[in-house]
């Protein structure tokens, strides 16, 4: 408990894991509302839903992956600080 309040060890890279999956279905669902969003069933429709699909899946990973990757750099600098403990 002590390392959390003094913010010895951090728990924003849980929650990135989490937001992440939250993204994931957020770009499923967006898809999928794209590919009906005409009202019918079209090839224009479905192949734009699956470009938001994609397009928001990869996002997602990239952004996560850059917020993850701040995290390790504050990890190993922390062992660099520490003489490698």
């Amino acid at each position: 408990m002590k390392s959390l309040l003094y913010f010895d060890q951090m728990i924003t890279p849980k929650i990135i894991t989490f937001i992440y999956w939250l993204l994931l279905a957020a770009a499923l669902f967006a898809g999928i509302g794209a590919m009906f969003s005409t009202g019918r069933f079209s090839f224009g429709g479905f192949f734009g839903g699956l470009l938001v699909m994609a397009g928001g899946a990869l996002g997602a990973r990239v952004w996560c992956e850059l917020l993850i990757v701040l995290f390790k750099i504050n990890e190993n600098i922390q062992k660099i600080a520490s003489g490698g403990r």
